[in-house]
């Protein structure tokens, strides 16, 4: 089954000024050639973060007096420069300046540790990486590959006298004049986001300007955004949906509003304080909110629609109803964009949605065959306009003909479709865990795991989330003889290795682990087990996870 059709979106917010983005020339959709192009609106606030903004006429300077300091450190065109940092504005400045050398940012997920933050910034091979302060501690385990860069950068210290064990860490300052943009291509590569690793170690994947374009663009349109609008989220610039709003506000000339991280009581405050009109929500962010008490925000606030994938029906009427927010949804992923929305043709709650123009899909078996109307199978993807998809996995030519095999690419996700041409999203055909807007690969955890010296062997699902649609993480770990299991001494082990999202929640020790005849562990044996009254669950004992690393004082 293929669908390619076209929609008339006819959202309630319909866009009334600012860039029509889809009548952008095609060599004007880079970040520079929008930076520049943008500038005519002044004055106009483009981002805002705590108590900095920066205006549109504003940014193409400091991108090119950034520009200017990182080409002093030899960086150019198709270098990678590795972004170690929290939602801040000088993380975007920076991808402004990187993107105007003709070079790319590979931004680094701040919560990951150990063999996971080696993989990711080894893998980038950065010719610099540039980080904050805060994150010294984090980055001193892999002091060796970090050292493989040509120079490390923090921008919050004076001086050069700062260092990370032996490696020496520089000031970065923007120089007091800038260098012109060099030219670039809307197929050029803007950035490396990276994967979670669902099925083993994080891929880097190859995102061109032209991706981030039809993103800002799709989405934009699916929220019916304007120059009057002011986009807000918590969400982090390390994963897609943090940056594509800063397209949507580009393109539409809006402004771009963050705070540093999710916080279920200050949310409200904070859109309140923002001026929010739309916002971001992933995984069970609606529900989190829903279970806060009633408070005197609740409807006291701007804020009018919401992008919020994969929620239920009813948490979407009574989003709706308790905060007067319309949550619209649709689908999409880092390799390919926006090819969902449940805006089109009529609004469509608690589904995918229809296809979005540009993109053509299938529903196909495991032997890349239609299957028939109505029935569940593989979503597959294929773009129509030039370069509105990935380009591929960095350096690992192999993984990306298995993704793209037979010239599309394999989402790995099961959907269907209704009669009434809706898509419906049933589930992940490979073996990941999607908890509270995070992917976690079950391999990683599992690596963490066997690093321990008393565990044998060990395997990790996920299970069903009280939060709604979602999964918490569960481990089954098998000790070496002799060997008493210590919950708390297993947590405190794995907060070094992994991202806090990651560590399991729910722990069980099996004297040993079912087997196919094969030796491979029978993970659906597990699910069929899931939580029982016997296990141990770290939130009901109480334990504390530790979600920050400082640098040491």
């Amino acid at each position: 089954m293929t669908d390619s059709s076209n929609h008339n979106s006819t959202p309630e917010r319909v866009p009334q000024s600012g860039i029509l983005a889809r009548m952008l020339d095609f060599p004007d959709r880079t970040l520079p050639a929008l930076l520049q192009r943008q500038a005519v609106l002044g004055e106009r606030v483009l981002l805002r973060c705590a108590e900095r903004e920066l205006s549109y006429g504003e940014a193409p300077d400091v991108a090119a007096r950034y520009a200017s300091r990182l080409a002093e450190e030899g960086v150019g065109p198709g270098d990678t420069v590795a972004v170690f940092m929290s939602n801040k504005i000088e993380l975007i400045e920076l991808w402004f300046a990187i993107a105007w050398l003709g070079a790319i940012m590979v931004p680094i997920n701040t919560a990951l540790r150990g063999e996971q933050l080696r993989h990711a910034i080894g893998t980038a091979e950065p010719l610099l990486l540039i980080m904050e302060a805060d994150y010294f501690a984090a980055l001193s385990p892999v002091e060796d590959i970090i050292a493989q860069a040509r120079a490390v950068f923090a921008i919050d210290i004076k001086g050069d006298g700062e260092s990370i064990g032996s490696l020496s860490v520089k000031e970065l300052q923007p120089n007091i004049t800038g260098i012109p943009a060099h030219p670039v291509a809307p197929g050029d590569t803007a950035a490396i986001l990276y994967t979670s690793g669902t099925t083993g170690a994080a891929k880097g994947v190859l995102c061109p300007h032209a991706q981030f374009y039809w993103w800002g663009t799709l989405t934009g349109e699916a929220l019916g955004l304007d120059q009057d609008d002011t986009l807000f989220t918590v969400l982090p610039m390390f994963h897609t949906n943090a940056l594509n709003t800063l397209w949507q506000a580009m393109l539409y000339g809006a402004t771009y509003s963050f705070a540093p991280a999710f916080s279920a009581r200050n949310f409200w405050r904070q859109a309140y304080e923002n001026g929010a009109t739309a916002t971001y929500l992933l995984g069970s962010m609606a529900q989190i909110l829903l279970k806060q008490p009633v408070g005197s925000l609740d409807k006291e606030h701007s804020v009018g629609v919401a992008l919020c994938p994969a929620t239920p029906l009813d948490v979407v009427e009574k989003f709706h109803a308790r905060f007067g927010v319309k949550l619209i949804e649709g689908y999409g992923s880092t390799e390919t964009n926006f090819v969902f929305s449940n805006t089109l043709g009529g609004y469509a709650p608690a589904s995918m949605g229809r296809v979005t123009d540009g993109f053509e899909v299938r529903i196909v078996d495991k032997n890349d065959c239609d299957v028939e109307e109505g029935k569940p199978g593989e979503l597959i993807i294929r773009q129509r306009e030039p370069f509105s998809m990935s380009q591929g996995y960095y350096g690992n030519p192999l993984a990306t003909v298995k993704a793209w095999r037979n010239l599309w690419f394999h989402t790995g996700d099961q959907v269907f479709r209704d009669s009434e041409g809706i898509y419906h999203f049933l589930g992940r055909l490979v073996d990941a865990i999607r908890r509270r807007g995070e992917n976690i690969s079950s391999w990683e955890v599992e690596s963490a795991l066997m690093l321990h010296s008393d565990v044998e062997e060990a395997a990790v699902i996920g299970v069903p989330s009280d939060l709604g649609s979602e999964e918490d993480v569960m481990a089954f770990v098998v000790m070496r003889p002799g060997c008493t299991p210590d919950h708390v001494n297993m947590i405190r082990f794995l907060e070094s290795r992994l991202a806090y999202f990651a560590i399991p929640r729910y722990w069980e020790f099996p004297a040993e682990l079912p087997r196919t005849q094969n030796n491979k562990i029978k993970k659906h044996a597990l699910r069929e087990i899931g939580v029982t009254s016997t296990t141990w669950d770290f939130e009901k004992a109480g334990v504390v996870l530790n979600r920050t690393s400082k640098r040491d004082k």
